[in-house]
């Protein structure tokens, strides 16, 4: 599984940070969110599937 973060989407609300800090992390001075993995690694997918479920905005992709 692959993840993005669409940045024109995203609010900076550190909730996928909060989630799942193995794969994403907080860009203080962009005020956003940043994915810090290529693929997901199998054991956090189902963490990085819940982080795209609860952000607001809807600004976490999942490409499989």
């Amino acid at each position: 599984m692959k993840v993005r973060i669409d940045y024109d989407l995203c609010m900076g609300d550190r909730n996928c940070n909060k989630v799942c800090p193995e794969v994403f992390e907080y860009d203080e001075d962009q005020m956003i969110s940043r994915v810090l993995v290529d693929e997901v690694p199998e054991h956090l997918e189902k963490l990085v599937l819940k982080a795209a479920d609860e952000c607001a905005p809807k600004a976490i992709v999942i490409e499989e």
